[in-house]
């Protein structure tokens, strides 16, 4: 996705998420519990996206688990599918899957690991 939905350079994808924070108004400054935001290209929702982003930007908090729920575009997948991967690269560095909470989930019934 680098390269092609936001910048490939760290320096230019950092630049380009402080400029659209700064432009963003948070629309809501306290009691975060979850987000809902756009995740096409910067290009078509950055300025939405930042906005849901604000609230945790300008709060400083550091989070333990960040759960991303989205759509697969270009294959059916039945049910909710987690990846195998142990981290997703991106240009600020690697971002860690949590494995034992994806086995839980699996465990339980609720998800499969598809990788497509």
């Amino acid at each position: 996705m680098a390269g092609s939905f936001y910048p490939r350079g760290p320096k230019e994808l950092k630049a380009t998420v402080d400029a659209l924070l700064s432009q963003a108004k948070p629309s809501r400054e306290a009691g975060l519990l979850g987000i809902i935001a756009p995740h096409a290209g910067y290009m078509y929702s950055g300025p939405v996206a930042a906005s849901a982003f604000a609230p945790v930007a300008a709060s400083g908090s550091v989070f333990e688990r960040v759960l991303l729920i989205g759509p697969p575009h270009y294959v059916p997948v039945s049910g909710v599918a987690a990846p195998s991967s142990a981290a997703f690269a991106t240009p600020l560095g690697e971002v860690e899957v949590d494995q034992d909470a994806i086995a839980a989930l699996i465990d339980a019934g609720l998800v499969t690991i598809d990788d497509r």
